[in-house]
């Protein structure tokens, strides 16, 4: 464990790691000072995304970029799995659906942009695989028609039983979760040759051990958790003091708080011109999000919300998911990178974070 204790004293960020036993015992002590607990939670998670960056650097220098992303797109998203069950329970479902899609927009266009912007202003031009990137971007693609169909079935007919909507969501989420699992085995098994990195090194040298990463792993991903309970229970009440809209806060705040142990991991690649990683969690997040957290929290939504939950968004949601998905598509076709591509994906998001920061959508 040497080698974390000498992480923790050299990097001032990592100081921060204080604030986690903070915010566990303010919790207990001023359950109802939101706002406070709301900060504290947010300069919590910024320590432990750093950490959760270095551990999936190490296991990724053993494993390769690929599984790495895999690894690293899977633990970052128990945050947001967990902030949507604590929502399911109270039966908060626009909030369930604002962050679900939120994170899919987020992942796609933020961290995506940004790990294109700060690889592009220390490398001149980076490549990648996009066969890998094309690929995460047709699997977002089809969670974009699974969402599409019910909020279409609803606009046009309004009648349209409720035992319907739920039957056919439920169907839906067995569908994607199928096709995740289908190609799983398809990026990892029978045609793993295909989705090597673009310029990925033989023998990378590993930050840490791999006995410690892991450990790192397991301890920061049931750290986050805590937090994260702590956030998701007192963002709502922060976001009228801070004059955010609910809309918002789902969409933009939680998507972002959610994905930050990811993000510092997609950054970190990108600047270490390991362009492959920070695709391969940036898309591959989303698609995990749009093809398996969804379609989870559905079936869930029948053993631990009050009712089942659909796969009806309100249609911004869906616009944007489908807007996003296809700017990736567009951007990751050529299987090369420079700043301003990032530029680019990164106005997309302002323009959706100010409009529902100005005028929110009608939500369902």
């Amino acid at each position: 464990m040497g080698h974390l204790w000498k992480e923790i004293r050299h990097n001032p960020v990592l100081w921060l790691l204080a604030l986690v036993p903070v915010v566990l015992v303010a919790q207990r002590a001023l359950p109802e000072a939101h706002t406070l607990l709301f900060l504290l939670s947010l300069l919590a998670i910024i320590p432990l995304a750093t950490l959760l960056s270095h551990a999936t650097e190490s296991v990724a220098a053993k494993t390769g970029d690929a599984v790495g992303g895999l690894l690293n797109a899977t633990l970052g998203n128990l945050t947001e799995l967990i902030i949507a069950l604590a929502a399911l329970r109270l039966g908060q479902y626009t909030l369930v659906k604002a962050s679900v899609a939120g994170a899919i927009v987020a992942n796609t266009l933020f961290m995506l942009g940004a790990s294109f912007l700060l690889g592009g202003l220390k490398y001149h031009v980076q490549d990648y695989n996009h066969v890998n990137a094309r690929l995460q971007a047709s699997l977002l693609f089809l969670a974009t028609i699974a969402m599409i169909v019910p909020s279409a079935l609803a606009e046009v007919d309004v009648a349209a039983a409720p035992d319907f909507m739920q039957k056919l969501s439920l169907g839906l989420s067995v569908v994607l979760i199928l096709t995740y699992g289908l190609g799983l085995v398809f990026t990892l098994r029978s045609h793993r040759e295909l989705f090597g990195g673009a310029d990925q090194v033989a023998s990378q040298e590993a930050p840490w051990p791999l006995n410690v990463a892991l450990a790192a792993l397991a301890a920061v991903t049931v750290l986050v958790a805590l937090v994260s309970e702590v956030f998701v229970e007192s963002v709502q009440q922060a976001a009228v003091t801070f004059g955010m809209t609910p809309a918002f806060v789902g969409f933009i705040v939680v998507a972002l708080v959610g994905g930050a142990a990811e993000m510092a991991s997609a950054f970190s690649g990108a600047r270490k011109n390991r362009l492959d990683l920070s695709v391969g969690i940036a898309l591959g997040s989303a698609a995990q999000i749009a093809l398996f957290v969804a379609p989870i929290l559905v079936l869930l939504s029948y053993v631990i919300g009050p009712a089942p939950m659909d796969l009806q968004f309100w249609p911004g949601a869906v616009i944007m998911v489908l807007i996003a998905t296809m700017t990736a598509t567009i951007v990751t076709n050529s299987g090369r990178s420079a700043w301003f591509v990032g530029v680019l994906l990164l106005m997309v998001y302002l323009i959706f974070a100010m409009t529902l920061y100005l005028l929110p959508p009608k939500i369902l």
